[in-house]
């Protein structure tokens, strides 16, 4: 073999291998590539947040139709339930409570079932009391899917016998509970 000695040949070689012995170290770490790291992390990182925001939002839209449907219907109810149970007739006074009981859940059907048979229905009869009423308003105060609480507004007009008829304005604060898919009345509180 023949040795390239101490010439510029010799320096160029030196140069060369040291150039290859410093590639050969850089070659051995590994390198970051910032493209990946977007492409592989960060897009889809945000492309998850998005999702997620989305996801969120359309929850939050459909949770709030459902309480304004909600809201809507056990108005409704509220005025309808309300009518049934405050208007009856001395001679049907039996059958209109009853139908009326049909509206009402929890332990207020039961205290209202005990109040009509024990109180209403006797007095109707006795004193042929009629009653009719109209709900000229209601308000929503609180409403859920599946839990609402109203305001009524009641014009009720009583008639005694022979009497002439009174009528007394009033409001009463009705909360409904959606059973079976069905609004009933689980607690009527005059306010």
């Amino acid at each position: 073999m023949t040795s390239l000695g101490d010439g510029p040949l010799a320096e160029c070689a030196d140069d060369a291998v040291a150039a290859a012995a410093t590639e050969s170290s850089d070659a051995d770490k590994p390198r970051i590539s910032w493209t990946r790291v977007l492409a592989f992390g960060l897009l889809p990182g945000l492309a998850l947040l998005i999702a997620m925001g989305t996801g969120f939002l359309k929850w939050q839209d459909a949770s709030l139709r459902d309480a304004e449907t909600s809201r809507v219907a056990a108005m409704q109810a509220a005025k309808d339930g309300t009518i049934a149970l405050l208007s009856y007739k001395p001679d049907t006074v039996e059958k209109d409570l009853g139908a009326a009981r049909d509206r009402l859940a929890g332990g207020f059907r039961d205290s209202y079932t005990t109040l009509t048979h024990d109180v209403v229905i006797p007095g109707a009869k006795q004193k042929q009391i009629s009653t009719v009423v109209n709900v000229p308003a209601v308000a929503s105060v609180s409403a859920r899917a599946d839990h609402v609480v109203v305001l009524v507004f009641v014009n009720q007009t009583v008639i005694v016998g022979s009497d002439a008829p009174t009528a007394t304005a009033s409001s009463v604060k009705v909360t409904l509970d959606q059973i079976n898919g069905h609004w009933l009345i689980s607690d009527f509180t005059p306010v």
